[in-house]
């Protein structure tokens, strides 16, 4: 091993998980195991900056899911490193508290997701600091974006989404499965996204 090589390569999948379902399990085991990842943190978002006041469960009920649904999971692991700061969330603060020598940050997330890279906060930083992993889900890939160190995951596609799985709640509809087992006890438990 060389001076300059990581030791410790973490990967990050930061998100709102509102709920967190079996796509967003899929991008971050698919993402280890293609990679080499040593571990990969699943991050919800305390205050989520672009998504504000739409986000509908508290945080910690969200992490209570994402905790539930990862149990056992090998090298996923729930973190609560966002919901211990104060104010809205920002993925650069995040890189920047795990950032350490001899450790490689990997930032995991959808080709969506990196289109829309530009808007994010103190963006010229995070792209000295992280490689993205881009979840291609589709059959066409989008480029990469500008400037980032870019590698691919590539996982089947499924059309599934956090607001369709909260419609299939509020309409009385099964999300049994498509959002993991675990987690669909805790929502219950919590009764989130019903019609009142």
């Amino acid at each position: 091993m060389s001076g300059s090589e990581p030791r410790e390569k973490i990967g990050i999948l930061g998100g709102t998980f509102d709920p967190v379902h079996v796509g967003h399990l899929m991008d971050a085991s698919a993402a280890r195991y293609q990679l080499g990842l040593d571990r990969v943190l699943v991050v919800p978002a305390r205050d989520p900056w672009q998504k504000h006041g739409t986000v509908i469960a508290p945080a910690e009920i969200r992490f209570e899911m994402l905790a539930a649904a990862l149990d056992g999971a090998a090298g996923l692991e729930a973190s609560r490193i966002e919901l211990e700061r104060d104010g809205p969330t920002y993925t650069i603060d995040t890189v920047e508290q795990l950032g350490a020598p001899g450790r490689a940050l990997v930032l995991v997330m959808g080709s969506d997701v990196a289109a829309t890279l530009d808007s994010w906060h103190r963006v010229d930083e995070l792209r000295e600091l992280v490689t993205l992993a881009i979840v291609d889900r589709h059959d066409a890939s989008v480029p990469d974006p500008e400037g980032w160190r870019v590698v691919r995951v590539s996982v089947p596609q499924l059309q599934l989404s956090s607001t369709d799985l909260r419609r299939r709640v509020a309409a009385g509809e099964p999300i049994d499965f498509l959002v993991p087992m675990p987690a669909v006890r805790v929502l219950r438990a919590h009764g989130l996204y019903a019609v009142s």
